[in-house]
């Protein structure tokens, strides 16, 4: 009985730790038309987004028009660390196809056109 008791615990605690996508968590962006951002990635429905919660210019953090924007969007998981989505670029406001490769602590994310064709891409960094 006290087996039993045990596993139930242990499944209960490490539930929510078995069911976390791999890009969940806080990524610093590359620098984009002079600033760069956090971005919270987390589950949404069967794909994981991204909202950048932080802004940062030369001069530090500052309140950026962008914050709380959803910039990632929809990558569903393709196995391998590869994700395809959409991808919100915020100087121009457009959106593009958009791909995640992700390996540990670094995510390689392209915004594409023509099918994939032609991509702008930049390496973030995890933050937590």
């Amino acid at each position: 009985m006290k087996t039993l008791k045990f596993a139930a615990a242990f499944v209960v605690a490490f539930a929510g730790q078995a069911l976390a996508d791999p890009a969940e968590g806080v990524w610093k962006t590359q620098v984009d038309d002079g600033a760069y951002a956090h971005v919270t990635m987390k589950k949404c429905g069967s794909a994981v987004c991204g909202t950048i919660s932080r802004t940062f210019n030369a001069s530090g953090e500052y309140k950026s028009p962008n914050l709380g924007k959803q910039i990632v969007r929809s990558m569903k998981p393709l196995g391998g660390g590869k994700y395809e989505g959409k991808v919100w670029r915020p100087s121009n406001n457009k959106i593009y196809y958009g791909k995640i490769d992700l390996g540990g602590n670094s995510l390689k994310l392209a915004g594409c056109i023509a099918g994939g064709l032609l991509c702008s891409k930049q390496t973030w960094t995890r933050i937590k």
